[in-house]
């Protein structure tokens, strides 16, 4: 049995490696490119400008995942605490900090008179009454908008949606601020520290929650206005965390082949994260799983329809390879311990992870209109499900990799700095 017992030291320069403006730059050619696309396939199809708009939102979904899921993550770590959250600790502040470019994703989503009536039957039709005289709706559509009215009608939509960006705006600016404050204090005051965090952290997790729920139901969920379901906003908690994990992986082993992640990111903290994906992975299909069994078993006319519009009419192999790259993939090749410890595959399944998520909300979005419910079927127009949210999430790419540059990437005056820099074990 060998053993090394270098020390260690961090590096004078704690800034990102010049590579990573390369990320940048590659991730703004990608996104010009299916923003082209997006727009001529727009042209070209008869339905194209309807798919543009829903793969809008679908796109607007993964980076609000990424950008807010990232923050709420941040905030679990601080109530955890782990040497690992200092691996983590920058990059998720980087995620927070695309807040911005996140909004503006949201506002074509809620254009009054436009965006909502394209995509609610809430926002087209507020006189469900006459839409159902007119066999605009059915009944139990028409009785579903009725009774939802005083939540799911345009005022309340945006009343909602601009409390939730504001106080996910103030705990990012928080966050952010007093992690910078941290580490210029010259005598770092532990305690003080971490339970100033803990406090934030605390109530944050739970508002956030809470948030959360509020846009999983207004921007997802409404789109059929008759479903309801009582785990939707902790499915969707999970699911952003199960994305996150695999993002924040991914740029850790990226930003590992320089200074300062190369010195910090050993082997046992790599491991522990490909576990914690594991655990998400887990979490995530028993949630799902969970709510198919109850409603399967319950066989209650008023849930079914939903799954049945996504599991017939050819709908039913998207929803197989759904659980394969959701789940039965990331939990078989997630078991190896090897692969954990071996950066190159444990980004492979990184990716598979960021597709299952995407290919998931494509799952969740597409057939709750009446022309893709329980009817599957190729267009030009569906290939904006590719090409927008692939020009929305490169863009959020470029900017979440330049806000990786714009502050050191270790936190300094952390207490698990120097436990993180102990020599690790090899064994021979």
């Amino acid at each position: 049995m060998a053993h090394s017992y270098h020390e260690k030291t961090l590096p004078a320069d704690l800034s990102a490696p010049a590579f990573v403006h390369g990320w940048r730059r590659r991730a703004l050619a990608v996104g010009a490119v299916f923003s082209v696309l997006g727009i001529i396939l727009g042209f070209l199809a008869g339905d194209g400008w309807n798919h543009f708009l829903r793969a809008w939102l679908m796109g607007f979904m993964i980076c609000f995942g990424f950008c807010c899921g990232g923050m709420a993550l941040l905030m679990t770590q601080y109530l955890s605490g782990g040497k690992w959250g200092l691996l983590i600790r920058r990059p998720l502040e980087a995620m927070t900090r695309t807040l911005p470019l996140v909004f503006l994703y949201f506002l074509p989503v809620g254009i009054f008179g436009v965006s909502l009536k394209q995509l609610y039957l809430w926002a087209r039709y507020p006189d469900a009454a006459a839409a159902l005289k007119d066999h605009l709706i059915n009944a139990e559509q028409a009785h579903a908008i009725i009774w939802k009215k005083p939540m799911l009608n345009p005022t309340s939509f945006w009343i909602v949606m601009l409390f939730c960006f504001a106080s996910w705006a103030l705990y990012t600016f928080l966050l952010n601020k007093w992690s910078l404050q941290r580490d210029a204090d010259s005598a770092p005051n532990v305690p003080y520290w971490q339970v100033k965090f803990e406090n934030l952290s605390g109530f944050g997790v739970v508002l956030y929650s809470l948030t959360l729920t509020a846009i999983a139901i207004y921007c997802v969920m409404s789109l059929d206005v008759t479903w309801y379901s009582t785990v939707y906003g902790l499915q969707f908690l999970v699911g952003q965390a199960y994305g996150v994990l695999a993002l924040v992986i991914l740029t850790l082993i990226g930003l590992s082949k320089a200074q300062p992640i190369k010195t910090i990111m050993r082997t046992t903290e790599q491991h522990d994260l490909g576990k914690l994906c594991l655990a998400f992975t887990m979490l995530n299909i028993y949630l799902a799983f969970a709510a198919f069994l109850i409603i399967w078993s319950g066989n209650s006319p008023e849930e079914i329809p939903w799954y049945l519009d996504r599991i017939r009419g050819d709908w039913g192999v998207i929803a197989t390879l759904d659980f394969v790259f959701h789940w039965l993939l990331p939990f078989t090749l997630l078991l190896s311990r090897d692969l954990k410890r071996i950066k190159s595959r444990l980004a492979v399944v990184c990716c598979i992870m960021i597709f299952a998520r995407c290919w998931d909300m494509w799952w969740l979005i597409e057939p709750n209109f009446k022309d893709a419910a329980r009817n599957l079927h190729f267009s030009i127009g569906i290939l904006e499900y590719i090409a927008v949210p692939g020009a929305l999430i490169s863009f959020w790419t470029a900017f979440y990799s330049w806000q990786l540059t714009t502050r050191p990437l270790v936190a300094t005056n952390d207490p698990h700095v120097a436990e993180i820099l102990e020599p690790e074990h090899a064994h021979a």
